[in-house]
């Protein structure tokens, strides 16, 4: 099978029994906006439904993976509908990844940042070019990350490198992703996409029926406690949201004044 779903921002291919996502929207980094959140629902929708794929591989164009939320687009496809709901809808539609019977791979260059490295960390492997570099800045814009992949970042290096990461904002790099174990090879930047479909055409030769009841056994050890945390998360960001600090954040910067932040 060769045929292919196209988007203008985001694309989803078939090789063979491998399926490819790519984030096609390079002059923005690959940042995410309404329309492309949309599409990776039912991206992963259709994966779903499709037994016949044996792994997957997700990439993206230009020099980036994806620098996070475009937002200068936020909210602009769902006007009137509420913060919390927007982003319960946004949980349901990326949880579709823990319900694949297939892999996913990610190829991680320059950057990926917020949300698309919470998502990340939700797949099975990651794989960085010595360019990456990954971020979660949302403290420094006076929210929380909600994606879930703060999770399983705590599963992978722990409390420390966590809290590190959350609480400041600050940038690692791909040596220091690879040293925590975020990202389980490092390679060149020119052979990146090769070495990750070369691992999903490897995993997609392996009996299918074995690949998939070991993904079951790992999946069971971490899964329970990241869908535990994205709920939780859904509850902390609304209350941040409504938060007297995050208006003054809000006050401060229009104002153009040090904001006073009172912890309520």
């Amino acid at each position: 099978m060769n045929d292919s779903t196209r988007t203008e921002k985001i694309e989803l291919r078939y090789d063979g029994n491998v399926a490819v996502i790519t984030n096609n929207n390079p002059a923005k980094h690959n940042a995410f906006d309404d329309a492309m959140d949309v599409r990776l629902t039912e991206i992963l929708s259709e994966l779903r439904g499709r037994n016949d794929v044996r792994a997957i591989v997700w990439r993206g164009e230009g020099k980036s993976f994806s620098s996070g939320r475009d937002v200068s687009a936020l909210g602009g496809a769902a006007a009137g509908v509420s913060h919390h709901e927007l982003m319960r809808r946004g949980i349901r539609g990326i949880q579709q990844i823990f319900e694949l019977e297939a892999p996913i791979i990610v190829a991680h260059h320059g950057w990926t940042i917020g949300g698309s490295f919470e998502r990340a960390l939700l797949c099975d492997m990651r794989i960085a070019a010595e360019d990456a570099r990954f971020m979660l800045p949302e403290v420094l814009h006076g929210v929380i990350p909600d994606t879930g992949g703060v999770a399983r970042l705590f599963q992978i290096c722990g409390h420390g490198v966590a809290s590190d990461l959350v609480l400041t904002g600050r940038t690692m790099d791909a040596q220091e992703a690879f040293s925590h174990g975020i990202v389980s090879r490092l390679v060149k930047k020119e052979v990146l996409d090769e070495t990750v479909m070369d691992i999903a055409r490897k995993i997609a030769s392996m009996p299918a029926a074995t690949v998939k009841m070991a993904r079951r056994v790992i999946k069971q050890l971490a899964e329970p406690e990241v869908r535990a945390s994205m709920e939780l998360e859904l509850i902390a960001q609304t209350f941040v949201n409504k938060s007297d600090d995050s208006r003054e954040m809000r006050a401060a910067h229009t104002e153009k004044r040090p904001p006073k932040y009172t912890g309520s």
